[in-house]
């Protein structure tokens, strides 16, 4: 008996002592891994075109509860969150948003430029090297070569030997191949025109997956050739101006840009498909075709991460029509919140709510219309371009007896021809100053500055610091130059973006999801910082051009 006591007394301790002790070993192990990394099945992008920071909050009475309230409120707002360099466009935001890093880094100045090894235009996604899949045109001729580091995406497929799938959406060939990186498994984006179909490049496939041409036949796109009408009763649209003012485009046979917008290129059944992206049912058309590539990819389905990367472009093609205050533009951000909406919802379902990871932010923001500005006793107005070159031209003449001194005159940049510089046994710093001078006495310009300056300072604040980060020395100019707040290049109807001014570079940055705090800051944090902060959160290793840093704030 006394040893049966001993055996129940033995039995107790052990399992006092020792048994716990292996669970809490157990336990340890696993917060250790918590703490090291976030493991979400699915990673998703969000870029939404021409997004200025003030329409979360202009709008935020017309969303819904499931759409961007549901970042805001269950996830993290990064509330002065800036571009850091000019340009600001769209093939710059999406390299920089994906990178880590700045065009001074990656390569991407412009969504074209000039090449001075070429002396020719370039645009940032093409590569004549590759043939398009899904359309017998020219539209795919396309890949990522450009972009000379890698991308959030590269360092996930690295991490996870290839297994993680990237996949990458948008009606713009641009926003879908520089977030997809070099390793992406597909990159689709809208060939419109006369066809409707998303199409890729052979630079990813050599043929489109199944699930992609059943989405082409189903004739989706076809379904949004329609009227755009208001999704809401216009009188309740109180936060833009009114519907028929002459700050706004007007598409063809319209007389006035007054809902409902019928046109009759709108409601053609055989052509025009380009037309969609100028409407929100090119955002709907977006997420119809992210979602059928959650599903035909299987997203999100393992236990190893995959990243979906998807541009919301419509909101771009609106606002350079219609202009920043219009109802139109206010219009497709409410529908605009029902995709992004839908889209949480099917993740909810497919992934599930704890299991996947959301960014969203923009490309770039967007100027009010000037000539609307200007009846507002607000100062702006509009440059005349070509009057500025033809004055610059009788200078050149003037000064060095030639204009062949300049090779090239775009994107605010003046690239100086060096051959000739040096045959004139003129200095290469002298000549810049020289010229930089110049242009900053005609009155559009109210800042300019040398390459030589970009070269020897390092500015760390204001316009020459934002100008500084979007400065490539193989790629940029000799002068880069900035037009005064308010004035722009562009037509009298709609907006545009580009500059550094806060206009451009105020845009929304939201976390959500596994892994994420909720919460919000209104410490500066800047766009190089999105990549840097996903790496950090995954655990794995940052782009390997990274300047960002992670917002530390977000992370749980």
């Amino acid at each position: 008996m006394y040893t049966n006591f001993c055996k129940v007394i033995f039995a107790f301790f052990f399992i006092l002592f020792f048994i716990p002790d292996s669970y809490g070993q157990k336990k340890s192990k696993i917060d250790s891994e918590e703490h090291l990394k976030t493991t979400p099945k699915l990673v998703v992008g969000i870029v939404v075109d021409q997004m200025r920071y003030d329409y979360l909050t202009r709008f935020w009475n017309q969303f819904e509860e499931g759409g961007f309230k549901r970042l805001v409120n269950d996830g993290f707002n990064c509330k002065n969150n800036h571009y850091n360099y000019a340009p600001t466009s769209t093939g710059p935001g999406h390299a920089s948003i994906y990178t880590g890093t700045t065009p001074a880094t990656h390569g991407i100045i412009g969504n074209n430029w000039y090449d001075k090894i070429t002396n020719a235009d370039v645009y940032c996604a093409e590569d004549s090297g590759y043939n398009s899949v899904g359309t017998a045109t020219d539209s795919g001729k396309m890949a990522p070569t450009r972009l000379t580091v890698t991308t959030i995406t590269d360092q996930l497929r690295l991490h996870t030997q290839m297994r993680g799938k990237t996949i990458a959406v948008a009606l713009k060939d641009r926003g879908a191949i520089l977030p997809g990186g070099h390793t992406a498994n597909a990159a689709y984006w809208f060939h419109g025109a006369d066809e409707g179909n998303w199409i890729s490049s052979t630079y990813y496939m050599s043929e489109l997956p199944k699930w992609v041409t059943s989405f082409n036949a189903s004739n989706t796109a076809e379904t949004y050739k329609k009227t755009w009408n208001t999704s809401k009763v216009i009188n309740s649209y109180m936060e833009s101006g009114s519907d028929n003012n002459a700050y706004e485009g007007l598409f063809d046979t319209e007389t006035a840009p007054i809902f409902p917008h019928s046109p009759a290129s709108l409601l053609s059944k055989s052509k025009d498909y380009d037309i969609i992206k100028i409407t929100p049912f090119g955002n709907s058309l977006t997420a119809d075709f992210a979602l059928a590539a959650l599903d035909g990819e299987k997203l999100g389905k393992d236990e190893v991460t995959d990243f979906l990367a998807i541009s919301f472009s419509s909101t771009d093609y609106v606002g350079h029509m219609f202009g920043v205050n219009s109802k139109e533009i206010e219009d497709t951000y409410i529908q605009l919140d029902a995709d992004i909406a839908r889209i949480l919802s099917a993740l909810d379902k497919k992934v599930g709510k704890n299991n996947y990871t959301i960014f969203l932010t923009a490309d770039h923001g967007a100027i009010n219309v000037p000539a609307y500005l200007n009846d507002q006793k607000i100062p702006a107005g509009y440059v005349d371009f070509s009057a500025v070159k033809s004055k610059f031209a009788e200078f050149l003449k003037y000064k060095f007896g030639t204009e062949e001194i300049v090779k090239n005159f775009s994107n605010y940049q003046v690239f100086l021809d060096h051959k000739v510089i040096q045959n004139l046994d003129i200095d290469l710093s002298q000549a810049q100053k020289i010229i930089a001078r110049e242009l900053l006495s005609y009155d559009a310009f109210d800042h300019a500055y040398t390459a030589d300056q970009m070269w020897q300072n390092n500015y760390t604040e204001g316009i020459p610091y934002i100008l500084q980060k979007g400065y490539n020395q193989k790629r940029s100019g000799d002068v880069l130059l900035v037009l005064k707040p308010g004035f722009i290049t562009y037509s009298k109807t709609g907006s545009t973006h580009g500059s550094p001014q806060i206009y451009d570079t105020h845009v929304p940055l939201l976390f959500y999801g596994k892994g994420i705090k909720p919460g919000s800051t209104f410490e500066r944090t800047e766009i190089p910082d999105v990549a840097p902060t996903i790496a950090a959160l995954l655990g794995i290793a940052f782009p390997n051009g990274t300047t960002g840093s992670p917002i530390t704030k977000v992370l749980e």
